[in-house]
């Protein structure tokens, strides 16, 4: 297997209808202002709260989660590749104005070996953190696991690994690398381990921190470098709403369509772990919307 150039690019064009993604020369020392939502709970009832915040781009860091090559549910394959080119330029728009990339293909960045953006995580002085990182294993790598002490159950039954194919898909675990589709710059970086993260962030200075991908209800959440272990170690972490899919069949409970299923995942996020916002605040482009979503 050959070894990736330094940059690291997409195998097809932006297409033409994704350029409102592309940022102008003018936003490029400009701060990301971000529209954040989040739910609280007073007298039982859960209240939609929305704020403004203001990033600064140079002190924030992307992390891709887990939008791999393949994946073993074709459902899910195709929907990682619906998002890749609006992620993709929606990465190119942050990075332009200072952004940190991290993408966190997990259990593939051995194709990454030897690659500078590789290199870059495993070279980051080490920084001790302030609580210690997950190390419960899920399918042989440290996962964070639903936290009882400060979050429910999630609202969607995915017991059954989550394929809403017609035929359903075996499990296995095809996937190789990222997918081609999204860019990996020079100055990105690649890890899928925690520690190598926690290290890359402090030797930025960066406190604020975004997470896209897949699957939310899954790696997003779980995975040591994702939501629930940033936000436990005292990150300002944010989720990009419209780039993330779930892992949901709507056979099971509650038995709503796939879409809405990720909407009730994306709710449980904004109450008991962090808010959430649209791409279109890093872009000025209309959301993304995967093409099978009827609403």
């Amino acid at each position: 297997m050959n070894r990736p150039s330094s940059r690291i690019r997409a195998s097809r064009l932006v297409p033409a209808c994704l350029l409102a993604f592309l940022p102008l020369a003018a936003l490029a020392d400009e701060p990301f202002k971000l529209n954040l939502r989040s739910r609280s709970v007073a007298d039982g009832r859960v209240s939609v709260v929305e704020s403004a915040a203001t990033w600064e781009p140079r002190k924030t860091a992307i992390i891709v989660c887990d939008m791999w090559d393949q994946h073993w549910c074709k459902s899910a394959a195709r929907r990682v590749g619906e998002m890749a080119g609006p992620l993709n330029a929606t990465l190119k728009a942050a990075r332009d104005r200072g952004a940190f990339i991290i993408h966190a293909p997990s259990t593939t960045t051995g194709f990454y070996d030897g690659s500078p953006q590789r290199l870059r995580a495993q070279k980051a002085p080490h920084s001790p953190t302030p609580a210690p990182l997950a190390d419960s294993l899920r399918w042989g790598t440290a996962w964070y696991w639903t936290d009882a002490s400060r979050e429910g159950v999630l609202p969607i039954d995915d017991s059954d690994m989550g394929c809403d194919c017609a035929e359903k898909c075996e499990i296995t675990a095809p996937w190789t690398r990222q997918t081609a589709a999204i860019d990996i710059d020079d100055a990105d970086a690649i890890t899928d381990d925690g520690q190598e993260t926690w290290n890359l962030l402090a030797e930025r200075g960066i406190d604020h921190v975004i997470l896209c991908g897949v699957h939310l209800n899954m790696c997003v959440l779980g995975r040591p470098f994702a939501i629930r272990q940033l936000t436990v170690l005292g990150k300002q972490v944010a989720l990009m709403r419209d780039m993330t899919d779930t892992m949901y069949n709507p056979e099971r409970p509650p038995g709503v369509g796939h879409f809405a299923g990720t909407d009730l995942v994306v709710e449980h996020v904004e109450r008991y772990w962090c808010p959430t916002f649209l791409s279109t605040d890093l872009t000025g482009a209309p959301a993304f919307r995967f093409p099978a979503d009827p609403r």
